[in-house]
């Protein structure tokens, strides 16, 4: 065995934690989380964006409506990679690992009008609320309830973030 592949398979060695999953489960628990992160940080990523490019009547209210949601959302990537680590698995290291994983579009557009960003939030936090939904299933069936009691909350949030945002457009 080289050195260098001595020195991988020692470094690989460090990032393992004792936690008592299968290998299987750590693959899919990881998988899915990493999917659910990425998806934060992209719904993340526009809150902020929708958030700096408010405009009309309304922009106060909505200005803040979306810092608020944006912070929220960001508050949960820490705790989705932390349990990513916690059962054993490796986490997202990068943008362009974001990018390959995420399932909420970006909006790259010039102008969005107010009601169309609070919409388009309505949708992408409804999207979340489905791939969290998705990921209880899988961590309720690997066992795994520190984490999914912690997607009921996050649940809860993405469902009251979508309905703060459907009021909004009424």
């Amino acid at each position: 065995m080289s050195t260098h592949t001595h020195e991988k398979d020692s470094q690989a060695t460090r990032l393992l934690v004792p936690d008592g999953f299968s290998p299987e489960d750590v693959k899919n628990l990881s998988s899915v989380l990493n999917a659910l992160l990425a998806d934060a940080f992209a719904l993340y990523l526009k809150t902020k964006n929708f958030h700096w490019h408010m405009s009309g009547q309304h922009f106060r209210d909505y200005h803040l409506l979306l810092d608020e949601q944006a912070s929220q959302i960001f508050a949960i990537t820490d705790a989705i990679a932390e349990r990513v680590r916690k059962v054993g698995g490796t986490t997202i290291r990068s943008i362009g690992h974001i990018a390959r994983l995420q399932r909420i579009a970006d909006n790259d557009q010039e102008f969005v009008g107010p009601t169309e960003m609070l919409r388009e939030l309505h949708g992408d936090n409804k999207v979340l609320v489905e791939s969290l939904r998705a990921a209880h299933e899988v961590t309720s069936k690997a066992r795994e309830y520190a984490t999914t009691s912690l997607i009921e909350i996050w649940i809860d949030e993405a469902e009251r973030r979508a309905w703060f945002l459907f009021e909004a457009t009424r």
